[in-house]
């Protein structure tokens, strides 16, 4: 049986000669520090040294994609990880600010062929979004670094 969780081994996503960027919102701060600490884990297990790993906070999920894009435009990161937490509220905000980050993320990675990590929570409460970032648990700030790893070797591997 196949599943949605399987990764390739840590070997296989060893990448010591990378430069990836974070950007992590300052909104809900706490669930998001906890994503940062959990791609910066992931990052540093996979052979990333804190020299090759740049961190930028900006306001909130909605300022990601901007934010991105001027990594991305540097031409100097091999990946970006984007982190960020939106939990729904009593009016149709979230809906605008989910679509419109993760909708500008896609954009990004499309226009400067680089990997974005998408580890925006968007969570319908606070539980659930601090359920996904406790570090060492099921944290999707780790989830989206290891994908951003893998796709800049599987980039490599396609030689673009």
């Amino acid at each position: 049986m196949v599943t949605g969780k399987s990764r390739p081994s840590n070997e296989q996503l060893l990448l010591a000669d990378a430069s990836i960027a974070v950007a992590a919102a300052r909104f809900n701060q706490k669930i998001v520090d906890g994503l940062l600490e959990g791609a910066l884990c992931a990052l540093r297990d996979h052979g990333l040294s804190g020299s090759d790993v740049r961190v930028v906070r900006v306001p909130g999920a909605f300022e990601l994609p901007l934010a991105t894009q001027v990594l991305a435009r540097t031409r100097r990161y091999d990946a970006i990880v984007a982190l960020g937490a939106v939990i729904r509220g009593d009016t149709p905000h979230f809906e605008y600010v989910c679509r419109e980050c993760s909708r500008g993320l896609s954009r990004v990675s499309l226009a400067f062929d680089v990997p974005v990590g998408f580890g925006v929570l968007t969570c319908d409460t606070v539980a659930q979004a601090t359920a996904r970032s406790v570090v060492g648990g099921d944290n999707k700030g780790k989830d989206a670094a290891l994908a951003a790893i893998e796709m800049v070797r599987l980039l490599r591997q396609l030689g673009s």
